[in-house]
């Protein structure tokens, strides 16, 4: 029986998940100068080491990166996957995919006008503040005034209910074969994130999402994001995303669970009173 070309890319994905994650694949092309040695050192190194260790490493800038996965030292000392998408000056130039495509239409479906469209790049830093402060702009707060003796708001969207869920589409995703980003599609009912890369390792279509059940197609990149605060251990992403939305009046996330594409639906709360 002949593989088809989905299982074949199943099958290949398990021998380097049993061999080597993609994430730390050194990218041969790239040179250091591509990495940004101030990001490294103002906002990486100090999240990811302790000043003491600091104060007694006598190790050049290239030797920090590599015992933090970022760079291989060769020779030639090229960057990592993760080194290029945690402190590259421009990812994208070698990572043709590390982007997250934002459209807001004012309707139900793609077709509708758009009201807003970017295309957001860069080292995780500032990748995630530019999502932080979008999401933040389209989100849109109910004011009561009457119902209280204070004022209380009311967000259509709980803030970290989206974060958490873009967080983990770009953790997740895969970083090869697909020349695909992130999209962020904000609808007139509904916000959908689209990550390229189905479930991996431990996690099926049938208990994504389920407490306690979770494993990283990137795990270095996931640590890269923990480091920067951007994530935590033991996959509490959804259940903090769930949590927020039931909290905030918004039914639960919905997934959509496929070979190579998870869908993730944010439904827009309903107009309430407390």
């Amino acid at each position: 029986m002949t593989a088809s070309p989905q299982e074949e890319r199943i099958l290949a994905e398990r021998r380097r998940h049993r061999d080597a994650p993609y994430d730390i694949y050194p990218l041969r092309e790239a040179d250091l100068g591509e990495l940004d040695d101030n990001l490294f050192r103002e906002a990486y190194l100090p999240a990811a080491v302790s000043p003491v260790v600091l104060a007694e490493n006598n190790r050049t800038v290239p030797e920090q990166m590599a015992s933090l996965r970022l760079v291989e030292l060769g020779p030639p000392p090229v960057p990592t996957v993760v080194g290029l998408l945690a402190i590259g000056k421009q990812p994208t130039r070698h990572l043709p995919m590390a982007y997250i495509s934002f459209v807001r239409v004012d309707g139900l479906g793609l077709a509708s006008e758009v009201i807003s469209a970017h295309e957001i790049q860069g080292p995780l830093p500032r990748l995630m503040s530019q999502v932080d402060e979008l999401l933040r702009l389209h989100i849109m707060t109910r004011i009561d005034i009457t119902s209280g003796d204070t004022e209380r708001q009311y967000p259509d969207y709980p803030l970290p209910a989206l974060q958490q869920i873009v967080r983990n589409a770009g953790m997740h995703r895969s970083y090869e074969g697909t020349n695909a980003p992130v999209r962020l599609y904000w609808y007139a009912d509904r916000v959908e994130i689209i990550s390229p890369g189905g479930p991996f390792g431990l996690v099926t279509a049938e208990n994504f999402g389920a407490p306690g059940i979770n494993d990283y197609r990137n795990p270095h990149l996931a640590e890269a994001m923990r480091t920067l605060g951007y994530a935590q251990h033991f996959g509490v992403g959804i259940q903090i995303a769930r949590d927020t939305l039931t909290r905030n009046g918004n039914p639960p996330p919905e997934f959509r669970v496929e070979p190579r594409t998870v869908i993730a639906t944010i439904r827009r709360s309903a107009s309430r009173k407390p």
